[in-house]
């Protein structure tokens, strides 16, 4: 890895991994990481250019995050080398890569909020993204933060890409849960639940970010997911 990534852990147990959204940091799962940690070793990084981790050379795509994990998780040498993994937004969809990439890494694991593609997201919400990115991408070679948020905006519009008929892959026990109002299609949302074997489904009530503003349920369906 060109890089190293910042990261925190606390708890002992099996490994949590959380991943973040676009834009955010591994400060969204303040209200995770010491809920989960009583039980599990949760490990909360920030992916490449997010955070306190630097952007680097490498590509700034979705599946080279699933690759920085790869290379992450070695590093440290996991005991066992696999990981239980929850994904938020874009730390789901570098879940679902991962997955699909390094299947016998991934012990359980929770997609909160992934899509398989631009289509899935709704309309209201990606066409300002879409827009977004073209301007910014017209002024990226002359300004550093142009060129930075066509390359954030890029994530949402470019990525990851997965095709439905790739989710038969996934051999590992998953949730998928989303807000009733989340930014992604509920019926995209169902799409992937449908798709992946051995897959649970929580809708609950909310918005894209359940993780932060309904901690306490979302935590909890999240715990007995983990449990059985």
């Amino acid at each position: 890895m060109d890089i190293k990534l910042n990261y925190i852990e606390k708890g002992q147990g099996e490994p949590l991994i959380l991943l973040h959204g676009n834009g955010e940091s591994l400060s969204y799962f303040e209200n995770q990481i010491d809920f989960f940690s009583s039980k599990y070793r949760v490990i909360a990084l920030d992916t490449r250019g997010h955070g306190k981790s630097p952007r680097g050379s490498a590509p700034f795509t979705i599946r080279q995050f699933a690759e920085d994990l790869y290379e992450f998780m070695n590093h440290l040498e996991l005991t066992p080398m696999q990981a239980h993994i929850l994904g938020f937004s874009d730390g789901g969809n570098i879940a679902l890569c991962f997955a699909l990439r390094y299947p016998e890494k991934v012990r359980k694991l929770i997609l909160n909020g992934a899509n398989l593609d631009g289509r899935g997201v709704k309309l209201s919400v990606q066409l300002p993204i879409i827009c977004g990115y073209h301007i910014a991408r017209l002024f990226a070679d002359k300004s550093e933060k142009a060129k930075r948020k066509s390359e954030m905006l890029g994530l949402m519009v470019n990525d990851p890409e997965i095709k439905k008929e790739e989710l038969g892959k996934i051999k590992a026990r998953t949730l998928v849960i989303a807000g009733d109002r989340d930014m992604i299609k509920n019926s995209h949302t169902a799409l992937i639940a449908s798709t992946i074997e051995n897959c649970a489904s929580f809708i609950m009530q909310g918005d894209h970010f359940i993780a932060r503003k309904r901690h306490e349920d979302f935590n909890a369906i999240v715990a007995i997911f983990l449990e059985k």
